[in-house]
């Protein structure tokens, strides 16, 4: 009995030596599962693809919770800095970020989110930042406003990516998470870049939220339409995986990572080269 306690509490989400080894085993995981999809992109403004050359304009990039693999995946390396919850089941998030590539605040744009906002515009000096507006705990694709208040905040545009699976397995929790198929295909689709006026009131911010969720539906519908359908788009946009870290983050390094820090060692650019 003793020995079965023991076991369920190194077991436990917010153990942090059980969360180490899990980023690290996920991490593996994720890139060998997701090496099998075939995958495409397209954007109405192929500058507003954050590996582009092209793209020289800051962005808030944001998407569904339910696809967070896809887009760490192809866009990690890209100076982006992802907003996660200090919820437990985040630290392993968090540390998956991280091998990834992604910088990370650790906050929430819904409760008690006023240090996690302040860090994501000392962030946005430098880099893109990247909300999954619906998260952390729902209700599923239902947009958050923090998303739509710190673009007019920071005069930075918001472009909503539509990610989506071929006829994916579903897990049973809020978000309806989604598993890829092996060997199936992903698409992912980017709307213009999305302004939001400064100094909007209390109505006009939620106007703003209202337009930005429904254009990040119709983004996600015509990825999702385009994935089951396997067919082409004359707006494609180069898309590759990420570029492995020169190194894995050292435990140590993520022990001291907090709102206020960020990534010790900078990974190589997702960035596509410039032709001749």
């Amino acid at each position: 009995m003793e020995h079965t306690r023991r076991v369920k509490k190194i077991m436990k989400l917010n153990n942090p030596i059980t969360n180490k080894i899990a980023a690290l085993i996920m991490q593996g995981v994720v890139r060998s599962w997701m090496g099998t999809l075939d995958f495409k992109a397209a954007a109405y403004d192929p500058s507003v693809d954050p590996a582009s050359p092209d793209c020289r304009t800051r962005g808030i990039y944001i998407f569904w919770h339910e696809y967070i693999p896809l887009l760490m995946y192809l866009r990690g390396n890209c100076d982006l800095a992802m907003l996660m919850s200090r919820h437990r089941d985040a630290d392993i998030l968090s540390r998956l970020a991280m091998h990834f590539g992604f910088d990370f605040v650790r906050g929430s744009t819904r409760r008690g989110g006023d240090g996690a906002l302040r860090e994501m515009i000392r962030k946005s000096d430098s880099m893109h930042l990247t909300i999954t507006p619906d998260g952390p705990r729902g209700p599923r694709r239902e947009l958050a406003a923090g998303c739509v208040y710190l673009a007019s905040k920071l005069e930075m545009p918001i472009i909503a990516m539509g990610l989506g699976y071929d006829r994916p397995w579903r897990v049973s929790t809020w978000d309806q998470f989604a598993i890829p198929k092996p060997f199936s295909r992903a698409r992912i689709v980017a709307s213009p870049r999305i302004w939001i006026p400064r100094d909007l009131d209390r109505e006009g911010l939620e106007h703003y939220r209202k337009q930005t969720e429904t254009v990040l539906e119709s983004m996600t519908i015509e990825a999702e339409t385009w994935a089951k359908a396997g067919t082409s788009k004359k707006n494609q946009i180069p898309v590759r995986p990420t570029p492995r870290p020169l190194r894995h983050p050292d435990f140590l390094e993520y022990r001291n990572y907090t709102s206020r820090s960020s990534v010790a060692t900078k990974p190589t650019s997702c960035r596509t080269p410039r032709a001749a």
